[in-house]
């Protein structure tokens, strides 16, 4: 990837939590791979953000393998965008202590996620729990990048990172992008199967509620049948058909069709006959991101040479940018 050139830069970072839901692949994931002719784009497994919560370190090195190889899976290039581990660039940590002077201690108690984490997680209150929103800032400003996909329960960090750089630049001169959310234009928000008032989640008690891109087919199928729906046995999209409305918009995401084409194709048929055509659907269109991970994941060198070169690419730029900032906050050069 060329370090410089018009293209608008692109950050996005996900944590190696296991596999990713259908939500995740619909919502986010399977957007990215077109955004790579269009932007510069950087994506990074946030495995130093992973460590917040305690994590048994084999299963962790193993989510952190297997989220790489999902991404490359789900459409990203390495030829094409910078694709790294995070903690393979030490360049994130050493600005975010930088960044995290120019962080008030107010700002970062009022952060929603640190509230429910805490609640989760009442006996690991630690303070990376408290300040990793300075981190993802450093993942985000070190390549001064202009935009960053973000779901809802992001903008409160988008927002913190765009203060401290905008605090940073008051004091020591405009250095700092000002990075803007970027809204994809497809995606959609995919709810729980059993619980459609919710979103899909991996943690749900309830297997039958999330859809793993990795599941196999039949059990993508089974799981679709199962799901919660309403008593009316009409496939239309309307106010009070949450479990419906949820189903008909997963259909519409894998197929391309108009919630009023699956209305008419579904007219005078039952909830079993949709259900099982939505998971059919579902399946059939995870089946090349499924067979493409099963190949990448067995290739454990050429994942290796990937991400080492994703990482030499992304430190490349970002020591650049915390040798600027050391010189501005009056740091005696090393060299």
């Amino acid at each position: 990837m060329q370090e410089t050139n018009e293209k608008k830069l692109i950050f996005s970072g996900i944590q190696p939590t296991g596999t990713f839901t259908l939500g995740n692949y619909i919502g986010a994931i399977r957007n990215w791979g077109p955004l790579q002719d269009e932007y510069n784009c950087i994506y990074s497994i946030v495995d130093m953000h992973a460590i917040t919560v305690r994590q048994d370190p084999a299963k962790l090195r193993q989510n952190t393998l297997q989220a790489y190889a999902l991404i490359l899976a789900c459409g990203i290039d390495p030829k094409k965008s910078t694709a790294f581990i995070q903690s393979h660039n030490p360049n994130h940590a050493e600005l975010s202590w930088i960044l995290s002077c120019s962080t008030q201690f107010g700002e970062l108690s009022r952060m929603t996620q640190f509230k429910d984490k805490s609640a989760k997680h009442a006996d690991d209150i630690n303070a990376g729990l408290f300040t990793y929103p300075v981190l993802m800032a450093a993942d985000i400003l070190a390549y001064n990048a202009d935009l960053v996909p973000i779901g809802a329960d992001q903008k409160q960090h988008l927002e913190l990172a765009r203060n401290i750089a905008g605090r940073f630049n008051q004091k020591y001169g405009e250095f700092f992008t000002l990075p803007e959310p970027f809204i994809p234009e497809t995606g959609a928000r995919v709810m729980s199967l059993q619980d459609p008032a919710k979103k899909m989640s991996k943690s749900d008690e309830n297997p039958n509620a999330c859809v793993l891109i990795l599941d196999d087919k039949d059990t993508i199928i089974r799981k679709f049948r199962r799901a919660v729906t309403d008593s009316e046995a009409e496939v239309c999209y309307r106010e009070g058909k949450a479990g419906i409305n949820n189903l008909m918009t997963i259909y519409s995401a894998v197929t391309g069709k108009t919630l009023d084409a699956i209305t008419a194709e579904f007219a005078g048929k039952g909830y079993g006959d949709f259900k099982t055509a939505v998971g059919e659907a579902v399946a059939d269109h995870l089946e090349p991101v499924r067979t493409e991970y099963e190949k990448l994941i067995a290739d454990k060198a050429y994942l290796k040479e990937c991400y080492t070169a994703g990482a030499e690419t992304a430190f490349r730029i970002t020591r650049k940018t915390l040798s600027k900032v050391y010189r501005k906050i009056g740091f005696v050069d090393a060299r």
